[in-house]
């Protein structure tokens, strides 16, 4: 948990960006990312050289080998050593060090760019900050925090990730943590999973999945083939923003995972014959804005569902990407459930009929405020090719712990905004996360006799198809009315009769009064 104090060193070195004249949320955590990279590159050689002092082995494949550094013929060079960030950041003259790390060390970036998958997307790394002063200080700021083990390393990131969702337009990279945190619990990723985000973003659902696998299943890490598999084969993400990859794979590093698979790609516009079925999880938050031309769409997803919109080809995307048993937790827009295109029944029918769905969890519309008010779904299913679904589990997520006004202020102590909480009653309709997890677990026992006046229950398979597979809560939800009880029509009439005496009466005292 990061403490206040962290809290407010990261904040100094972010409003020095603003002040600075750096005032894009994005480009100042892409700054902070190539200079905690740079850092990390340090502290990598320092480990490798004090192992070497230890066994008296050479260095493997230094960082910083010796001799000098020069990124052209017409710079002079540099000893590899200058390059490295516990000499720059001694440096007494601002401007030397932005000399330093604009012509030597970015250039070294570069030049380091395809010797690891971290280290590829920093080639188009550029030096955006203006001034020496600025750098100075962001160095200093940096330095200042204390990163010394993986999880404040962790929490350090994913506090400035959060910033971007505070400071305006950029907040749609971000899905809410405790939405990710639910979906990844409901799916309990598996030490042998190869799981894949195909719009990964800032690689939230990946870094969850990771703490998921690291706390649920401690023994991963100590065995050396899942270690190797965790480290290198079991998280995939793609994104067509080299600004996001750099942000997601920064955030992967940060949290333990050594070589993800984070790379480049359009995930609707090319061909997936590599990737077909090469995944047993899916976790996502596609953008579902707008549409595509046939003419840019990958012909094997045409093939699958003929649509230009993006909802639609990322869920026929999944079912490509899925291995027949894979199962796939993601958010799609309320128009998915219920959208009257033969394009959109089509895909519903194929998730019921020749794959097994296994649960919607509607959620509240101000999930995502302040930036869409967009009502939303998790949508959860199970590859198969062969059928399977008997019923659809359904629940209605009323509140997520937090006020749906676009201050999303949290309604419960932190401790009670986790999807594994421990609530009362009235925290509960403050927070539905916790139960919606606990029922889902038992969606094929007790919930499957739940009526349908509940928050959650189970709709046969029969009665989606008899609805044109519409997957919308509030076509299967029941409501039941409070019976009011009448009184008789004689006694009614007789109730009418003595009101009527009244007012004569009073009329008859009111003409007395009034002489």
């Amino acid at each position: 948990m990061i403490t206040g104090e962290l809290k407010s060193k990261i904040d100094a070195v972010w409003n020095d960006f603003w002040s600075g004249g750096i005032s894009n949320p994005l480009e100042v955590l892409e700054q902070l990312t190539y200079l905690l990279f740079i850092k990390g590159l340090d502290e990598r050689q320092t480990l490798a050289e004090h192992k070497a002092n230890r066994t008296g082995e050479p260095i493997e494949s230094p960082i910083f080998p010796g001799g000098g550094y020069s990124p052209d013929d017409l710079t002079p060079g540099l000893p590899y050593t200058d390059l490295r960030w516990s000499h720059f950041k001694n440096l007494g003259d601002p401007k030397e060090m932005y000399e330093v790390v604009d012509k030597y060390v970015f250039p070294f970036l570069h030049q380091r760019a395809e010797n690891s998958s971290h280290a590829k997307h920093m080639a188009g790394a550029r030096l955006t900050i203006p001034t020496p002063a600025l750098l100075k200080k962001a160095v200093d700021g940096l330095d200042a925090i204390p990163m010394g083990d993986q999880d404040t390393k962790g929490d350090v990131y994913e506090y400035m990730l959060s910033k971007i969702a505070t400071s305006g337009q950029n907040g749609q990279f971000r899905t809410p943590r405790h939405i990710i945190e639910l979906m990844v619990k409901m799916t309990d990723p598996q030490p042998g999973d190869t799981i894949c985000d195909p719009a990964s973003g800032t690689c939230g659902f990946l870094v969850a999945a990771a703490e998921h696998v690291r706390t649920e299943y401690p023994g991963t890490l100590t065995d050396p083939k899942l270690s190797k598999h965790f480290n290198e084969k079991m998280f995939n993400g793609y994104d067509f923003d080299n600004t996001m990859l750099r942000i997601g794979s920064m955030n992967m590093q940060l949290h333990g995972v050594q070589s993800p698979n984070i790379t480049y790609q359009d995930s609707l516009a090319e061909e997936h014959s590599a990737d077909i079925e090469a995944y047993n999880l899916i976790l996502a938050n596609p953008p579902f804005a707008g549409s595509l031309d046939y003419e840019s769409t990958a012909k094997d997803l045409l093939q699958v569902v003929k649509t230009k919109k993006t909802e639609l080809l990322f869920l026929a995307l999944f079912l490509r990407l899925l291995k027949p048993g894979g199962r796939a937790a993601v958010i799609v827009p309320d128009g998915v459930l219920f959208g009257s295109t033969k394009a959109h029944k089509e895909l519903r029918r194929m998730l019921v009929e020749d794959q097994k769905l296994d649960g919607i969890v509607s959620l509240p519309s101000g999930v995502f405020k302040p930036y869409a008010g967009v009502s939303t779904a998790l949508l959860l299913f199970t590859k198969t090719n062969s059928g399977g679904t008997d019923h659809v589990w359904f629940y209605d997520l009323q509140a997520d712990g937090r006020s749906l006004d676009d201050k999303r202020t949290p309604l419960l102590d932190d401790d009670k905004l986790s999807a594994d909480a421990k609530l009362t009653d009235d925290e509960h309709a403050k927070n539905n996360l916790p139960d919606a997890l606990a029922r889902w677990a038992d969606r094929d026992g007790g919930e499957s006799d739940r009526a349908r006046t509940a928050q959650s229950f189970c709709v046969p398979k029969a009665d989606i198809a008899s609805n044109d597979y519409d997957l919308s809560i509030n076509r299967y939800r029941e409501i039941v009315y409070d019976e009011i009880e009448y009184p008789a029509p004689a006694e009614i009439l007789d109730e009418l009769s003595e009101l009527e005496t009244e007012i004569q009466q009073g009329v008859e005292d009111l003409k007395a009064m009034l002489g």
